[in-house]
């Protein structure tokens, strides 16, 4: 039924829009500015860089660990006060993990599987933000379009008025029929008041979405291209749909945590070495290996080992949900599309019936064979068929851009938007060997983290 929708969609967009000024604000201008602006991507994209955090944690407990300690004390005798003693001690400590059956390279490839998902979590969110941005877009031009309908109508309502009044005067139509205009008049300046409060509704959710108040924007003309089929949405959904790679990503992450839990059972070796200074014992240093194995931890392991066991199998059956869910929201979305296009090819036909009806109601009116109150009656299905046009328009448009969403491509990069895009491999690279500020990559990383909190 919906074979080939994207060309019927497409060549439908191109008779339904209409001429804009050329310094109208587009679609894609809307998008652009929604990327650019967003707060919740910006928090996000911290959040991101606050998980990369977590590599570089992971991977120094790799690295020796050195610290250094320093005390001063003065000690005093009862039985010989006066004479006491000022001691000062200071010691240096390394220690270096040698062996730990690979918990803590298993950590570190945790991590980098939690940063991973969580990046696809930031694709879902720039997701989000882009449709709401469309979402507001297509509510103002379609809200600007009902009131201009509104007002038309108006006009047409005041001058069917006016010809009532003439009619009275020379006995053509009685008092009902002015009583029925005026009326008329009344619930249609109601319903402009209406209609110009819901465009300043949708204006302020305009400027919360895409970060400033709209000004002229154009209709759009087209929607971005689609798959020819649902199957094929389908498809390119469970191949590219954010939520299903951050599953992924996460049953990744807990099975690296498994064998991390199960390594912790094991021996752990490290090295230490001990140099310090008195003034009682002068100098004094220590080289040592230690070993520790756990015999028993009151049962504290293997039950670390079990939740993790556990925490995979949860995340194997949240990837199958999401598979479900990502599939259902393809189908709904492209059923929406279908729908919509169908109501808006009927309102055409509408349309074009109810003008001729009207323009027949209001010249039988003419002739004395038709009320004033079958002439508004007229205009008023007239107007109805015309809103319905406007609203399935939108619809159309709002569904087209839904399955972009659902399949996971509604993003900066699969539209082409001019951003400057951010990148999060940026930061990771910086910091995922987890540098001290005083080496060449930490003056590095110092640079990017200066560039983030300007903007």
């Amino acid at each position: 039924m919906i074979s080939g929708l994207r060309n019927s969609v497409v060549a439908l967009a191109l008779v339904l829009s209409t001429t804009v000024s050329t310094n109208a604000e587009s679609l894609r201008d809307a998008l652009t500015a929604a990327y650019n602006n967003s707060n919740l991507l910006e928090q996000n994209r911290a959040l991101l860089r606050a998980t990369d955090e977590d590599v570089a944690i992971a991977l120094s407990a790799l690295r020796p660990q050195v610290s250094a300690t320093s005390s001063i004390r003065h000690s005093d005798q009862a039985s010989n006060p006066g004479r006491g003693r000022l001691l000062s001690t200071l010691n240096l400590t390394i220690d270096l993990l040698l062996y730990d059956a690979g918990a803590t390279a298993l950590a570190v490839a945790a991590a980098k599987e939690t940063v991973n998902a969580t990046r696809q979590q930031l694709v879902s969110l720039e997701q989000q933000v882009l449709f709401s941005a469309v979402q507001a877009y297509l509510a103002v031009v379609r809200d600007a379009r009902v009131v201009s309908l509104r007002q038309s109508n108006m006009r047409l309502i005041t001058q069917e008025l006016r010809a009532a009044r003439d009619r009275f005067e020379v006995g053509e139509v009685t008092r009902t029929d002015v009583a029925q205009a005026e009326a008329r008049l009344a619930e249609t300046r109601g319903a402009l008041a209406e209609a110009q409060g819901n465009l300043a509704i949708s204006q302020e959710l305009y400027r919360v979405s895409v970060g400033r108040s709209p000004g002229s924007l154009a209709s759009i003309r087209n929607v971005p291209n689609l798959p020819s089929s649902l199957r094929n949405a389908i498809v390119l959904a469970e191949r590219e749909n954010p939520t299903i790679k951050q599953a992924q990503f996460e049953i990744s992450a807990n099975e690296l945590n498994v064998a991390r839990a199960r390594a912790n059972t094991k021996p752990r070796i490290t090295l230490d070495a001990r140099a310090g200074h008195d003034r009682l014992n002068d100098n004094n240093s220590s080289v040592g290996l230690t070993m520790n194995v756990p015999i028993y931890q009151g049962g504290q392991l293997s039950a670390l080992v079990r939740k993790s066991i556990a925490q995979v199998h949860a995340s194997r059956s949240n990837l199958n949900q999401q598979v479900l869910v990502v599939r259902q929201n393809v189908a709904d979305a492209w059923s929406s599309l279908a729908v919509a296009q169908a109501q808006l090819q009927s309102s055409d036909r509408q349309i074009r019936a109810a003008q001729v009806a009207f323009d027949g109601v209001r010249e039988e009116a003419k002739l004395g064979s038709r009320t004033t109150l079958d002439v508004l009656n007229a205009e008023q299905s007239l107007l109805d068929a015309r809103t319905n046009r406007v609203v399935f328009e939108t619809q159309v448009y709002a569904a087209g851009y839904q399955v972009l969403q659902a399949m996971g491509t509604l993003t900066a990069d699969k539209l082409g938007l001019p951003v400057e895009r951010y990148d999060p491999s940026e930061y990771f690279n910086a910091v995922k060997s987890a540098p001290v500020p005083t080496t060449r990559q930490g003056k590095k990383l110092d640079r990017i983290l200066n560039r983030y909190q300007k903007n």
